[in-house]
C-alpha cells in the first residue's frame, strides 16, 4: 500500500493533473509506490496504477493471460465495470476477433497506403503555420493544431470537409472537459453524436463504397461474415478518437515546449538535431494519452505487488515516460535523445494503430515551425484540458515571429 503521504491522490479526479507538479506526482509515486493502490470513493472503486517503466511494459506483453482491455480499457469505463464497446471496437477486444479487425484496419494505415495523404499533411501544415505568422498572435491549439489532423483522418475516412469542424467539437468535449463546469451528460452526448454520424456515413458507403477507410468496415468481412453495424460506427469513432486528440495534444505540447527550452529550440534551428529524434522527444515529453487499463483475469503480480482476479490495472504511461531508471535526465527536454522507446503510443497488442500517422502529423508540425519561425512568444499561460486521461490543452495563445526571408520556402 503507498506510504502516508500519498494516501489522499486519486488518479481518477481531473483535479490531480491540474493542481499537482506532475513530475514530483510521478517521482514520489515511482519511489514510493510504484504500484500504488487508489483508493475507492464513494462512488467508484479502487484500482492500482503502475507507474514504473518495466512494470508498464512488462503488462503491455502479457500475453493475454492475465490482463483483458474487454471490460475498459480508460478510467471513465473501467471504473463503470464495463464498457458497451466491448468485443466490438478494436481497443476493447482481445484474441482472434482483435486480431482479425486489427489486419482489416492495418490494410488502410501502412505507409504505402498512407502517402496519397502525407504531402497533403506537411502542406496544410505549412500553410497554416504561413497565415499564423501573418495574424501575429494566434491560437495554436485552435488555429493549428485543430486543423491537422482532423483533415488528414478526414481524407482517409472521405469526411465531407464542412463536417470536420464539428467532429473536432464532439471529439474534444467526449474525452475531457474545459474545467470542472462540464458535465458528464455533455461527454456522452457529445460520444453519441459522433456514433450517430458515422453511422450514416457508413450507411452511405454501403450504397456506395470507395477506397476510404469507412468503407473498407462497412464493406468488410472477418472469416466471410461483414462486420456488425456496432463494429463499423465504434471503429470509426476509435479511429477519430485516438489519431485526431493524440496528434492535436502532442503538436500543441511540442510547441509550448520549443517556447520554454530555448536552448533546444535552437538546436532544432541550427540542424544540431533532427526532426526524427525531435518528433520522438516530443512525444514522449507530452504523452497525451495519461493511461491505458486493464482488468486482471486471475490472482498474478505485477513488480512484487499481488493482484487479485477482477482487480482494475491502469498504467501510467505519462510516469514511465519520466523514469530515470530507462530515460537519462528525464525532466530535461533531449531533441537529440536516442534511445527513445517512449510509451506514448502504448505497447504490445494494442500498440496504436495510427502511431504512424501521429507521428507524420508532429514532424510535419516541428518542419514547419522550425523553417518558418523565428521565435514562439507564449504571452498568455495556456489553459489545461479538464481530464483523468489526456494530458492537453484546450487552448495556446502564442505569437509565432516569422523567420526573415522564409515565407517562399
Amino acid at each position: 500500500m503507498p506510504s502516508s503521504h500519498l494516501t489522499s491522490v486519486d488518479l481518477a479526479d481531473p483535479h490531480t493533473f491540474l493542481n499537482h507538479d506532475l513530475h514530483e506526482l510521478w517521482r514520489s509515486l515511482r519511489t514510493d509506490s510504484p504500484v500504488y493502490w487508489n483508493p475507492p470513493s464513494e462512488s467508484a472503486p479502487g484500482f492500482w496504477a503502475v507507474m514504473r517503466y518495466n512494470d508498464i511494459v512488462s503488462v503491455y506483453r502479457d500475453p493475454e493471460e492475465h490482463f483483458t482491455s474487454t471490460r475498459g480499457n480508460v478510467l471513465s469505463t473501467l471504473l463503470q465495470g464495463h464498457d458497451s464497446a466491448s468485443g466490438q471496437m478494436l481497443a476493447v477486444s482481445d484474441g482472434p476477433r482483435h486480431r482479425a479487425t486489427r489486419a482489416l484496419l492495418l490494410k488502410s494505415f501502412t505507409p504505402k497506403a498512407l502517402a496519397p495523404v502525407m504531402a497533403k499533411v506537411h502542406a496544410r501544415t505549412r500553410r497554416l503555420v504561413a497565415q499564423a505568422i501573418d495574424c501575429g498572435e494566434v491560437d495554436f491549439a485552435t488555429d493549428i493544431a485543430d486543423q491537422i489532423p482532423i483533415n488528414t483522418i478526414g481524407d482517409l475516412m472521405d469526411v465531407p470537409e464542412y463536417d470536420r469542424p464539428q467532429l473536432v467539437n464532439w471529439n474534444t468535449m467526449s474525452l475531457a472537459r474545459d474545467g470542472a463546469g462540464g458535465g458528464d451528460l455533455d461527454e456522452i452526448l457529445a460520444r453519441n453524436e459522433i456514433l450517430m454520424y458515422f453511422a450514416d456515413l457508413a450507411e452511405q458507403r454501403r450504397r456506395e463504397p470507395g477506397d476510404d477507410v469507412v468503407s473498407a468496415l462497412a464493406n468488410g468481412t472477418i472469416d466471410g461474415e461483414p462486420l456488425t453495424e456496432d463494429e463499423v460506427v465504434l471503429n470509426c469513432y476509435s479511429l477519430v478518437l485516438g489519431a485526431e486528440q493524440s496528434s492535436r495534444m502532442s503538436s500543441i505540447g511540442g510547441v509550448l515546449a520549443l517556447a520554454e527550452y530555448q536552448d533546444e529550440w535552437r538546436r532544432l534551428k541550427n540542424g544540431d538535431v533532427g526532426l526524427d529524434t525531435a518528433t520522438e522527444e516530443i512525444l514522449r515529453w507530452t504523452t497525451p494519452a495519461m493511461h491505458m487499463g486493464r482488468r486482471a483475469l486471475a490472482d498474478t503480480e505485477i513488480g512484487g505487488q499481488a493482484i487479485a482476479k477482477d482487480d482494475i490495472v491502469t498504467l501510467w504511461n505519462t510516469s514511465g515516460n519520466f523514469d530515470d531508471e530507462v530515460f537519462a535526465d528525464p525532466t530535461r527536454l533531449d531533441l537529440g535523445r536516442k534511445p527513445n522507446k517512449h510509451l506514448a503510443f502504448g505497447l504490445g497488442a494494442h500498440f496504436c494503430l495510427g502511431a504512424f500517422l501521429g507521428r507524420t502529423h508532429l514532424t510535419a508540425a516541428l518542419e514547419a515551425v522550425r523553417d518558418l519561425v523565428s521565435t514562439v512568444e507564449v504571452r498568455t499561460p495556456p489553459r489545461r484540458l479538464f481530464s483523468n486521461f489526456v494530458l492537453g490543452y484546450t487552448n495556446a495563445p502564442v505569437h509565432l515571429h516569422g523567420e526573415p526571408g522564409a515565407a517562399g520556402k
